[in-house]
This record gives C-alpha cells, sequence and structure tokens, in this order.
C-alpha cells in the first residue's frame, strides 16, 4: 500500500441516531476529531443507515458516506445488512480495512475476509449480564469474544476498558488500543441563557447534576436517597436527573416518590444539549454514581466546565477523574450524602476541585484521539507504530 492511502471503512449500521447513547457521541466526535485534520495517508469511507444523514449532517459533508435504506429499527435487518450489504459495498469501493465501532465483529465469510479494528466499549454484558435482555446477553457473550479474537486491533475509550479485555478476553496487549473521549474547551455560557434555565427547571441556589438514561448501571437510586439525607437541611437544594427514559424509570421514579424530598428533585427526561451546557454552568456538583463505564463522559464534561466531579469508585470513572474528583464507593448511600455535603457545604473544597478538574480536563482533546485512532489503524494494516497505546 506504499504510495497510496490506506481506504478505511467505518461501519456505523449499528448507529441508530438518538437511541444508542453515549457511543454515538463518541464516535462522531472522534470522526469530526479526524475530518479536522485529515491524515493524508488514509482514505476514510462511512457505512450509516439511513438517518444518519438528517442527524449529522456534517460528517456526510466531511466523508464520502454510503447509506443503506434502513431506518434501524429492526435490529435483525441491521444485522443482516452489516453481513451482506456492507461487505458488498465495501468491496465495490476498494476498502482495506473495516472499523466496527460499534463493538462487534458481524458474522459471515464475506465481511470477516476484511482485516478488521473493533471498537469494544466496554463489558458491561459479560460483567452485568442481568441489565440486559436474555437474547441481548446471549447474542453479546457470544459476539464480544468473537470480535476480540478476529479483529487485528481492539480499540477502547479508557485504560481499564482496555485492561478489561486483555483480562477478560484473553487479547494480547499489543493489540490493544486506548482512544479515550476528548473534549472541545467550553464556550462561556451567556448568564441569561443559564438564567432561563434555572427558570425553566425551576432549579434553587443549589444544584447537583447527574444527566444520564435511567439504565440500571446508572444508579440513579443511590444517588436519590443520599440526595434525601442531605436535601432537607438545604431547602435551596435542587437534584436535577437529565436524560431519556430507560429500563429503570419506573425504579427511579418510585425512590422520589419515597423519598420525601420530591419537590427538591427535577426529572428532565432527554434535553438539547444546550441545555445541557447551561445546566452545568448552573451546577454546583456534578454526581456520577454509575457501577460500570466504560469511560463516563459526565465527569470529562463537569471537569472541563469547572464543576467539581463525585463519582463511583468504580470501573474508568476513577481513571478519568484521577486526583481531580471525589471517589465514593458505588451503591454506599451515606458515603455519598457525606461526600455530596463536603463540596455544597465547604468553598475551599468546592474550588480546589473545580480548579483541578478544569487542569486535568484540558489533557483530554479530539485531536489527540483522532490521532490515537488513526494510529490503531495503522497498526492494523501493518504500517506504522505498533506499540499499544
Amino acid at each position: 500500500m506504499t504510495g497510496s492511502p490506506l481506504r478505511v471503512g467505518v461501519n456505523l449500521l449499528w448507529l441508530v441516531p438518538g437511541v444508542v447513547g453515549g457511543s454515538e457521541e463518541y464516535t462522531t466526535r472522534l470522526l469530526r476529531g479526524l475530518a479536522a485534520d485529515p491524515p493524508p495517508d488514509l482514505h476514510v469511507t462511512l457505512f450509516a443507515l439511513a438517518p444518519f444523514a438528517a442527524a449529522h449532517p456534517d460528517l456526510v459533508a466531511a466523508y464520502p458516506t454510503v447509506t443503506a435504506a434502513l431506518d434501524g429499527t429492526s435490529r435483525a435487518r441491521r444485522v443482516a445488512a452489516e453481513a451482506t450489504w456492507l461487505a458488498r459495498e465495501a468491496r465495490r469501493r476498494n476498502i482495506d480495512l473495516l472499523h466496527h465501532a460499534g463493538g462487534v465483529v458481524p458474522p459471515g465469510p464475506a465481511i470477516g475476509s476484511f482485516p478488521s479494528v473493533v471498537t469494544i466499549h466496554d463489558l458491561q454484558p459479560l460483567a452485568m449480564p442481568e441489565n440486559f435482555t436474555p437474547l441481548k446477553r446471549r447474542w453479546l457473550a457470544r459476539m464480544l469474544p468473537r470480535a476480540a479474537a478476529s479483529a487485528a486491533v481492539v480499540l477502547t475509550p479508557s485504560e481499564p476498558a482496555s485492561d478489561a479485555v486483555v483480562a477478560r478476553l484473553g487479547v494480547a496487549r499489543e493489540r490493544v488500543r486506548t482512544v479515550p473521549h476528548g473534549i472541545e474547551p467550553p464556550a462561556e455560557v451567556p448568564p441569561d441563557r443559564v438564567a432561563r434555565v434555572r427558570d425553566r427547571y425551576r432549579l434553587g441556589d443549589q444544584v447537583i447534576l447527574y444527566p444520564a438514561i435511567t439504565y440500571p448501571h446508572k444508579d440513579h437510586v443511590t444517588l436519590v436517597e443520599a440526595f434525601a439525607r442531605v436535601a432537607p437541611e438545604r431547602p435551596g437544594l435542587t437534584l436535577v436527573l437529565a436524560g431519556g427514559a430507560g429500563p429503570s424509570e419506573a425504579d427511579v421514579a418510585a425512590a422520589i416518590r419515597s423519598s420525601g424530598v420530591g419537590d427538591q428533585v427535577r426529572r428532565t427526561g432527554r434535553i438539547p444539549w444546550s441545555d445541557l451546557t447551561a445546566l452545568y454552568a448552573a451546577s454546583t456538583v456534578v454526581a456520577v454514581p454509575s457501577r460500570f463505564e466504560g469511560f463516563g463522559a459526565p465527569a470529562l464534561e463537569a471537569m472541563a466546565a469547572g464543576i467539581p466531579a463525585v463519582v463511583a469508585d468504580a470501573t474508568a470513572l476513577p481513571w478519568v477523574v484521577g486526583d481531580a474528583g471525589l471517589r465514593v464507593a458505588p451503591g454506599d448511600v451515606r458515603a455519598w450524602s457525606n461526600a455530596l455535603a463536603r463540596v455544597i457545604d465547604e468553598p475551599a473544597v468546592h474550588d480546589t476541585l473545580a480548579a483541578a478538574g478544569r487542569a486535568r480536563a484540558a489533557g483530554f482533546t479530539w485531536d489527540r484521539s483522532a490521532a490515537a485512532l488513526a494510529a490503531g489503524y495503522r497498526a492494523a494494516a501493518g504500517v506504522g507504530e505498533t506499540a499499544p497505546r
């Protein structure tokens, strides 16, 4: 391939816009980072669902994009398209390497004939199988090890996720690379927008924010129970649970009803990014009690905004915040209430964490992540660096 670019195809048929959660944000921002300074030795083509163009028109403008006539509502049709349509279209375009960015390498000999890179976002299906339907649990228990074994290079969003792939799936360390989330330097949120968001969501003087879909592993219930311990003495304190409804929505709603402080809790549902950035700016502290994360983007977003982060001391979250956030045992309601009270009541603790968080977040940039992605492509093709990142 000397003298001609490496032709990389990115399989995005798994990416149903607005449905797949944080992996959509991670993947699309990573592709934007790569497009901002495109490596001359790489030619990248996207293979996506029909709704992708409307959801991400800038990426369609930046990359040659081939769309399948599917809306993504049928998982069976998507899987079939990955095994047949994708292989056919990639062959037509002389693709050298396929990047399966959704965690699995599609089955079938046609798609298996292409050298591949796979992004495994986390191993929650193996570590916490109870959080998945029986069908999805069986599918991922088979496909994740298969993907790790068949790919030339496995990418993950954090060092703990990389370590888990090595330890749990038996992948050689030199085949695993870490491509972390990045963060764009946050723009100053205009005070009038912050004021409008405060009015819209009826926020008190102090705010605890947790932006997450109500999946079981996100553990909203621990946060609600911890809030119930600190809120009665702080009537101006508001807990904001931002994010769409997931499988644990009913449990979270029940916890709020029985908390005794439901009038101080706001459940916003999914909100636009402009509102979320204003909520960050309005917040006193961001809490991330999740018991399992491949990365933990809300912690990074909080630090970049200069808001202290209190996170569960589990999986990737301690790696993300380092010493710049408070780490609390997952599920320990008393410890969570104590940690939140410290940040709320002690200005010195709040300000120290805010400054440390900004400094740490500055090390996570999309251009560095995009460079790591490009290096992973080269390694999979047998050109450039081969040492793990």
